[in-house]
């Protein structure tokens, strides 16, 4: 995890730490590991970093959650708080940015807490997979250990608070210990931020009641199985094909890319008579806007002595290279081409092509919403459950229904021409055309569009009585 997360951060330093001290010789002699590039006062670093690694999480989180999937529940008024309790809670943001996490580090954690000096609903928030240590039974989620270090921490005594989660209750504690030692366990009163936590705890122990037999937290692996580690239920990393190999090559490409540039600038080799003397200790220098010189001690057949220096740009070979290292990148992780930029040549495509060019993608986009329903709807649960239960709120806390939409939308064109295939087949209702053109319409909407382009095309049914009243 801590070589994913130096690739996902984007940050040279880190990524030199990482393969700089790495216990491996051939580790070390990768770009981001060589001694000779570290920080000299006179020699700048000119390694060149590409954020391909978060590229493919950002990518990742987009195609998931960029729409927000439909959460439902059978009874209206607790749709209702549910709708609310996601819009207040910035869920959509919760998920895109946990997914991205999730993809470059093999998993989340997904959390219900609440506090309610803060607002009066519970709160939806994201754990990180090396902060947490998980139980496991039968690869289900029994209890799981969060840890952080906290403020005031040194090198001599390192401050550590730990949040179990487990079946019925939450269960806080504080340790002093150090770095490399988690140490002893400590009244929550020694450390100003956990203090706080003394009114909430139960009075005859250490941990809070939830009042719900489900579990708080919930894990979300990025992909299954875990290559490295076979049987367990920790996820994978988009990375873990492995594709360091193609980061660092790709960093390498970019790095040689500039020097090139670097070496290509044009330079002047003149002979030492052009040189103008500065005094002692000053040097000499060259005048290139002078236009009359004398007294140049040279033969008459070597011209004017004066050499230009300029090397070409390999441009075409660096781009290509580039762009087959990042295209490898991307299908080893399970993603098309095009999800990057790639492939499109600026030429019109059909909607048919697009699909067909996007299709790997879509592929790991289904199977990982396969892995983010189930926990998504345990912990929207727990929400319910737990604003019932601690909050008050008059509502049927049933678990609600998840599901993801597919991802890419039709255009207008693509729409109509389903629309009009379907109509010549005599295959769907007036009424379903108008939902599958406004998908996001209630019943009273539809039947009102419905009734409207039947009467505009006459297809409506005649009234047989008219305006005639029927007779007694």
């Amino acid at each position: 995890m801590r070589v994913d997360d130096a690739w996902y951060s984007g940050d040279r330093q880190r990524l030199a730490r990482i393969y700089g001290n790495h216990s491996r010789s051939t580790e070390r002699r990768r770009l981001w590991g060589r001694k000779s590039f570290q920080h000299r006062l006179d020699r700048r670093d000119h390694r060149l970093h590409i954020p391909l690694a978060g590229d493919i999480a950002s990518t990742s989180a987009d195609l998931l959650f960029a729409d927000m999937p439909t959460i439902t529940v059978e009874d209206r008024t607790t749709q209702e708080r549910l709708d609310q309790l996601l819009d207040e809670g910035r869920v959509q943001q919760v998920f895109l940015g946990a997914a991205e996490q999730a993809a470059a580090l093999s998993g989340v954690f997904l959390r219900v807490t609440w506090d309610r000096d803060l607002v009066p609903r519970p709160l939806l928030t994201v754990m990180q997979p090396d902060g947490a240590v998980p139980e496991w039974r039968f690869d289900l989620l029994r209890a799981v250990n969060f840890w952080r270090e906290l403020d005031g921490s040194t090198q001599s005594i390192v401050w550590r608070h730990f949040e179990r989660h487990e079946s019925g209750r939450i269960v806080h504690a504080l340790y002093q210990g150090t770095a490399e030692n988690v140490g002893r366990r400590v009244p929550l009163t020694e450390h100003p931020d956990t203090a706080d936590l003394i009114g909430s705890i139960d009075a005859d122990g250490d941990s809070i009641t939830t009042g719900i037999q489900q579990l708080t937290a919930a894990y979300v692996p990025n992909m299954l199985p875990n290559r490295l580690h076979r049987g367990s239920p920790i996820g994978r990393s988009d990375y873990a094909a492995p594709i360091y190999d193609q980061f660092d090559s790709l960093d390498e490409t970019w790095t040689s890319w500039m020097r090139d540039i670097r070496l290509a600038r044009a330079r002047l080799i003149v002979p030492d008579g052009y040189l103008r003397n500065e005094d002692a200790g000053r040097g000499a220098s060259f005048d290139d806007d002078r236009e009359v010189w004398h007294s140049l001690r040279m033969p008459p057949n070597e011209g004017n002595g004066i050499t230009l220096s300029q090397f070409d740009i390999r441009v075409e070979e660096h781009a290509r290279t580039a762009e087959a290292i990042t295209r490898q990148a991307a299908q080893a992780a399970g993603y098309s081409a095009q999800s990057f930029g790639l492939d499109g040549e600026g030429q019109p495509v059909t909607a048919t092509e697009v699909d067909s060019r996007i299709a790997r993608s879509m592929v790991t986009r289904r199977k990982k919403a396969g892995y983010w329903r189930h926990p998504v709807t345990d912990m929207v649960h727990v929400m319910l459950l737990l604003d019932a239960r601690l909050f008050g709120t008059r509502i049927v806390p049933d678990r609600p229904r998840v599901e993801f939409g597919d991802g890419v939308a039709e255009s207008p064109e693509q729409t109509a021409t389903t629309l009009d295939l379907l109509n010549r087949a005599e295959a769907v209702s007036t009424a379903t055309k108008v939902k599958i053109l406004n998908p996001t319409w209630d019943d009273t909407a539809v039947q009102a569009e419905v009734a409207a382009i039947l009467a505009e095309t006459g297809a409506a049914a005649p009234d047989p009585v008219g305006n005639y009243p029927l007779s007694a």
